[in-house]
């Protein structure tokens, strides 16, 4: 039997089928916060390393001010900058929470620091090639959410292997001698995803993914976070090193601290 209701039934069986989930984020609130946030970051870095105030920066716009030589540099900054923010996780967190709680369960943990992704326009600097983040070490039971700060559409997105194509050629994995040849087998399946800003992504990292030189006109910039339920399995990857417990309900927490009687 399955207790959950129609909704919930409708977004896992469009999970299981593909793979990934996009949904549309309700906390317009949070979601601005972050954004602006990065904005403001920006235009410290800028004002630092430049000496410009940029008053009219924008993140579409990012390869207007931002030299190749110095996006790394650049990027780090925002990274720590913003997950150092205490209010930052939780606000992450709460864009995707009802989706991951229908997809993932309800006592969570979280990647410690969310990543951060900024790819100019014809800079192959930020690839990612074609992987599973399974094949190197990471938990079968670990879902990305992977949030677009900008409007994400073919090279300026990401591409995803569904998972009825990525379980026909996980099957014959050893048959191709390197990760190039892989891609060029599965290239004609890939999806490549439709994000906008105001929209969150949802996917096993079970499934090959990956992306491209952006060859599109606009800067993308993405985040993502891994989750997982506290009592999956887990791999390389532990809780209190990678994952910090988020949603830890009180019989947890009692069961965990509980010692049994000691005759002495």
């Amino acid at each position: 039997m399955n207790f959950v209701n129609n909704e919930e039934l409708r977004v896992q069986k469009k999970f299981l089928n593909k793979g990934y989930y996009i949904f549309n984020i309700k906390d317009k609130k949070n979601l601005t916060r972050i954004k602006k946030s990065i904005i403001k970051i920006s235009k410290e870095w800028l004002k630092k390393k430049y000496k410009k105030k940029n008053q009219n920066f924008t993140l579409d716009n990012t390869h207007n001010e931002i030299s190749i030589k110095d996006l790394n540099s650049y990027r780090l900054y925002v990274y720590e900058k913003i997950n150092s923010y205490k209010w930052f996780s939780k606000a992450y967190f709460s864009l995707g929470k009802r989706y991951l709680e229908m997809i993932c369960g309800n006592e969570l943990v979280m990647q410690k620091k969310c990543n951060l992704s900024i790819q100019l326009p014809n800079d192959d600097s930020s690839t990612l090639p074609l992987h599973s983040d399974v094949w190197v070490g990471d938990s079968e039971y670990e879902i990305v959410l992977w949030l677009p700060l900008v409007d994400c559409y073919r090279t300026k997105s990401m591409f995803i292997l569904p998972t009825d194509k990525n379980n026909k050629f996980s099957k014959k994995f050893f048959k191709y001698k390197s990760t190039n040849k892989l891609f060029t087998a599965v290239k004609p399946h890939l999806k490549w995803l439709k994000i906008d800003y105001g929209q969150g992504l949802l996917f096993t990292q079970n499934i090959m993914h990956g992306n491209v030189a952006n060859s599109e006109k606009g800067t993308r910039w993405s985040f993502n976070c891994r989750f997982k339920a506290i009592f999956s399995p887990y791999r390389d990857k532990s809780i209190g090193v990678f994952f910090k417990p988020i949603t830890m309900k009180p019989v947890t927490k009692l069961g965990m601290s509980y010692k049994y009687p000691n005759e002495k």
